[in-house]
């Protein structure tokens, strides 16, 4: 027998906060939605004997029935590229500059990885190590990084988006602090939207030529690969205008100095 509890009332609340996200938008799929839940619910009471799960709560995810699974490809691909070239690479140390932290923990399971965001992070599994620092004034002394990755970064910096100062050059600085920061013949993998003109979606993200982009780093580094995402199921070898919005993956390493 079901046992439908306080919770159990409580819990329609949860079905009411719910269709705030249909109700101005879309009354009618949340309606379709709900009438599927009741159905679902209802053919699990018919089929269930079991007493181990006496206790119901009503805990609508509408979203998530799909002929498909969702994927964000940016995040999908670049992740993915990153990861393997670490992987191959095996620095003995690995600092991520406020990529996505569930990609640095993820890489710190196999390479110790120290990930730097002006917002803290509280967890700590093994091999991931938080420091709160600001991307254009590193903590790290001069040429003593070997491997440093900074995915969909440097576009937002100076932007404010994420609590950061306001900065018309942020960018530019924070390539300054990388620049610094890398041990010569360091490996540094860093993405960023690719355009056919420099333009500020403010305060989202800039995007870039690929020419200024590169010329930001081009008196101290070098490509050793870049990729790109753009449509498709593959990652890209080049990029060229008709391609208009892309994002750019770059694997570059930082060349010694000739005395």
């Amino acid at each position: 027998m079901v046992r439908f509890s306080k919770d159990t009332l409580r819990s329609f609340f949860r079905i009411l906060k719910t269709s705030k996200e249909y109700i101005n938008l879309a009354p009618a799929t949340f309606a379709k939605h709900i009438l599927w839940y009741m159905r679902d619910f209802l053919e699990y009471l018919k089929k269930s004997d079991s007493k181990n799960f006496s206790k119901v709560v009503f805990y609508p995810c509408l979203k998530d029935k799909l002929s498909f699974t969702p994927v964000e490809p940016i995040y999908f691909f670049q992740d993915a590229w990153a990861a393997r070239k670490i992987f191959e690479l095996k620095p003995p140390l690995h600092v991520d500059l406020a990529s996505s932290v569930k990609f640095a923990s993820l890489i710190s399971q196999f390479t110790p990885t120290v990930f730097v965001d002006i917002r803290p992070v509280s967890l700590k599994p093994p091999g991931f190590i938080p420091l709160k620092a600001d991307i254009t004034s590193l903590p790290f002394k001069l040429n003593s990084v070997k491997s440093l990755s900074s995915l969909c970064v440097l576009e937002h910096i100076g932007l404010g988006r994420y609590g950061d100062k306001i900065d018309p050059y942020g960018t530019e600085k924070a390539v300054e602090e990388i620049k610094r920061v890398i041990a010569y013949d360091g490996i540094m993998l860093v993405s960023v939207p690719i355009d056919n003109e420099n333009v500020l979606y403010f305060n989202a993200h800039r995007s870039f030529t690929r020419d200024y982009f590169i010329s930001l780093f081009s008196d101290s580094f070098e490509i050793l690969e870049e990729k790109y995402i753009w449509v498709g199921n593959k990652l890209w070898d080049r990029y060229d205008e008709s391609m208009r919005f892309a994002t750019g993956l770059f694997m570059m390493k930082k060349r010694k100095r000739n005395f």
